[in-house]
């Protein structure tokens, strides 16, 4: 099967994702936040001022949340494919297993009790 080329967002995501997951970022924006602090007292802690930070925070965490939610999203997909071809592998063919992001919290806490049960690890991970 020929390899499917993701699509414009899907790229933009995940570079994305990866460019902003390095420490070298953080202190970016940490340096970013001294700024904005030290310019503090020379614009006279005025509304501008504050106005700046809550603006572009709001505006970054914004963008981000779909980013990350993307990214996320593509994560867990590939993990659950990744598993059922595991367990197809192992022959296990308990259908409430195989779909067990379907179900319920209550029932998934149940599914991990009856799972440690089978493995004789007394409830421990």
């Amino acid at each position: 099967m020929a390899k499917k080329k993701p699509g414009l967002f899907t790229q933009f995501a995940t570079t994305t994702s990866v460019i902003l997951g390095r420490p070298w970022i953080f202190v970016a924006a940490l340096g970013v936040l001294i700024v904005w602090l030290i310019s503090g007292p020379l614009l006279g802690f005025s509304d501008t001022w504050q106005l700046i930070i809550n603006t572009s925070t709001t505006i970054i965490t914004f963008l981000m949340v779909f980013v990350i939610q993307n990214t996320q999203n593509r994560d867990n997909l590939a993990m659950n494919i990744k598993q059922d071809a595991i367990m197809k592998k192992l022959g296990i063919t308990d259908k409430e297993l195989l779909e067990a992001e379907e179900q319920s919290d209550k029932h998934l806490e149940y599914e991990v009790k009856k799972v440690q049960k089978k493995g004789g690890n007394n409830g421990k991970a």
